[in-house]
């Protein structure tokens, strides 16, 4: 099943989601590698194994090996990081933003592709999973790479959008 696919058997109820996606399908101001790298991570974001499967077909030829292993691992990451660090944030105690967080994520240090997509990547599942301190964190790495906020916030909405399919599809 393709994304359209998918997008096309979402209800009545879920109309503007199904449009959304197909608005974000045939967009082209992320230039592919990120357009389809962000669907790729953001499909596996969100666990759903049909939105995974779609996602995987729909960047099949449109991403090099790197930046599709790149894609997965920025949401693998994320789901760690994200969790770890929504905690430290939110805890009362601020004797958890002292301690040294003790996992592995090497995939940030060196993800096979450039930086800014890998961190466009990252922001995108970090907002999915709402821990601002990694929001914030990788917006200003982003700003320091030169992206605009226009790349920023479309790579939100991928990730917003993507979301709200797996929620409706997953209840059918």
């Amino acid at each position: 099943m393709s994304l359209k696919e998918l997008a096309d058997a979402l209800p009545d109820y879920a109309k503007d989601v199904r449009l959304n996606l197909g608005s974000l399908l045939s967009d082209q101001t992320l230039g592919d590698q990120r357009k389809y790298g962000l669907l790729l991570t953001c499909a596996h974001a969100t666990g759903y194994k049909p939105v995974v499967a779609a996602a995987e077909a729909e960047a099949e030829g449109k991403l090099s090996p790197e930046a599709a292993n790149a894609a997965r691992a920025a949401a693998a990451v994320m789901a760690q990081n994200n969790v770890y660090y929504r905690f430290v944030h939110l805890a009362s105690n601020p004797v958890y933003g002292t301690l040294p967080a003790k996992l592995r994520m090497n995939a940030i240090g060196s993800p096979g592709i450039a930086k800014a997509d890998f961190e466009l990547f990252s922001l995108a599942v970090s907002a999915m999973n709402g821990c601002g301190m990694c929001i914030d964190s990788h917006e200003r790495l982003l700003i320091q790479e030169g992206v605009k906020p226009e790349a920023i916030q479309s790579a939100v909405r991928i990730g917003a959008v993507l979301k709200a399919a797996a929620t409706v599809h997953a209840v059918l």
